[in-house]
């Protein structure tokens, strides 16, 4: 897709993190943008910066975990802005779980899990029928992670494990467009190349009622922001490379120009690591962790 001018696109997770650079990103080429969100106040915020920016947006709340707000999110595009070309299944949340994954809490789980995992799910059934059915030049972008995709850091093995699952789910995805010859697009994404800045690791922010933990607030690792987590390495000696999302979100525009599946940049050390995991497949060797907390 060359030209995103009028074109609408649907932004889960849109109102903060990569999810907002990308709405601002290609509202500035001219792109329609409807946001959908849990977080009221991130909502707000950019309901005004939008606004101010003279992007033509809806920002609308929509809780991915259920396939009837995602409708209804789409809905509101189609309605209020003219149609639906592009869909970034962005929505995303970390537990913060730390320590054995046999002492997780199920709340932990449920709640990754339906975010991540059921947020993608629910993001194909409502959207791929409405860009099938437009028959005519689309993307479907699901926002992954490495951590899972290609590579396995045990320190949040929840998370891991619902990226893993999502990068699966985005392939056969992609695989069964191009078997039936549709005029979609599927991309992944993979924010980096390093730590990327935004809220993830204050996820509890918008954690449901029935699903919070009695007496913890924010992540049992005590990591809840971005800051936190290179104080944590500097008491290592260890200096954390981060990345805005605004530079994630015209990668990800570069990819989709070039109707790419890979939304992918990369240091040399990821691709040693992708290699590395490669080669211990194949060679049947041992894992052996690449960190652990």
């Amino acid at each position: 897709m060359q030209d995103f001018h009028d074109k609408v696109a649907i932004i889960t997770g849109g109102a903060s993190g990569v999810g907002r650079s990308l709405a601002f990103a290609l509202g500035r080429r001219g792109a329609k943008i409807a946001v959908g969100d849990v977080d009221k106040a991130a909502m707000a915020q950019i309901q005004v910066d939008l606004a101010a920016a003279g992007i033509d947006a809806i920002v609308e709340h929509c809780d991915v975990t259920s396939v009837d707000s995602l409708n209804a999110l789409a809905d509101a595009a189609m309605e209020k802005l003219g149609g639906l070309h592009l869909v970034f299944a962005n929505a995303g949340i970390g537990a913060g779980e730390t320590g054995a994954m046999w002492d997780y809490s199920e709340k932990d789980w449920q709640w990754t899990i339906n975010v991540n995992i059921w947020g993608v799910i629910n993001s194909i059934r409502a959207f791929m029928p409405r860009l099938v059915a437009a028959n005519e030049p689309a993307h479907f972008v699901v926002t992954g992670s490495g951590n899972g995709a290609y590579a396995i850091l045990p320190d949040v093995p929840i998370y891991t494990a619902t990226k893993a699952a999502v990068h699966a789910i985005t392939e056969n995805l992609h695989y069964q467009v191009q078997a039936g010859g549709l005029p979609v697009k599927v991309s992944a994404l993979f924010p980096g190349p390093h730590v990327v800045e935004t809220g993830l690791f204050n996820s509890g922010r918008v954690r449901p009622e029935d699903l919070r933990k009695e007496g913890i607030e924010g992540n049992e690792s005590g990591i809840n922001s971005v800051d936190d987590m290179k104080k944590m390495c500097a008491e290592f000696g260890i200096e954390l490379e981060t990345t805005h999302p605004d530079e994630v979100a015209e990668m990800a525009i570069r990819g989709l120009e070039k109707d790419a599946f890979w939304l992918l940049e990369t240091t040399p050390e990821t691709d040693a690591r992708i290699r590395a995991r490669a080669d211990m497949i194949l060679n049947r060797d041992t894992p052996m962790p690449a960190s652990l907390g």
